[in-house]
């Protein structure tokens, strides 16, 4: 009887420093700060909305990433309730096979003024070309003459050294921040601790 008292003694305070933990933790600020801060947020990154917006979202995201083409008409919606309070940041995470081609693709056809119609093009056929056994990058070229596109010319600017150079930042910066999946939110610092709908509106409704 004594030893059954221990044990059950011993499982409540268990559970207690189980609850307690968990309470800390989520309410401690896991916030980036330090030089953490500049991984987070560099100069050549393209922002969408108000780019005095006190509100800010960081998106790591992967063109081949199917939660990440989920989550991006409901961001997108968040930014239009809040036209001039939220901004948002878009930063690569190219972790599917040849995803980094296709950040090049947008980022080369980001010099023609069409990023976000690249974007939305890539999503909207993502399925088509992004198996994520047999991926089939080349079918992306049919598909971005929709977005208003020259093709040729956006071929020519992907060789540009500093495409390149722009994205092995970002890849390095998910390295610093330690962003191993896609989409990776951030909300003025603060990440996303638990994914979700509900949870990102959440943050980002405490933030403003």
């Amino acid at each position: 009887m004594k030893k059954q008292t221990i044990v059950i003694a011993s499982l409540f305070i268990l559970l207690l420093l189980f609850v307690g933990g968990s309470y800390f933790y989520k309410n401690a600020d896991h916030s980036v700060t330090g030089e953490k801060t500049t991984a987070l947020m560099r100069p050549h990154a393209f922002v969408l909305g108000n780019p005095n917006a006190k509100t800010t979202i960081v998106e790591f995201f992967d063109p081949a990433c199917e939660t990440c083409r989920n989550f991006y008409p409901f961001v997108k919606n968040i930014l239009k309730q809040n036209p001039d309070k939220i901004k948002l940041v878009f930063r690569y995470a190219p972790f599917h096979t040849d995803s980094y081609y296709v950040v090049g693709m947008i980022e080369a056809a980001r010099l023609q003024g069409k990023y976000l119609e690249a974007i939305e093009v890539i999503y909207k056929y993502q399925d088509k070309w992004a198996s994520h056994h047999t991926p089939n990058i080349g079918l992306i070229w049919s598909f971005l003459p929709e977005a208003g596109i020259d093709i040729e010319k956006l071929k020519d600017d992907m060789k540009k050294p500093e495409i390149d150079a722009l994205i092995k930042q970002d890849i390095a910066d998910t390295k610093t921040l330690g962003v191993k999946a896609t989409p990776e939110f951030f909300v003025n610092g603060k990440p996303l601790l638990k994914f979700g709908f509900k949870e990102l509106q959440a943050l980002i409704e405490s933030e403003l």
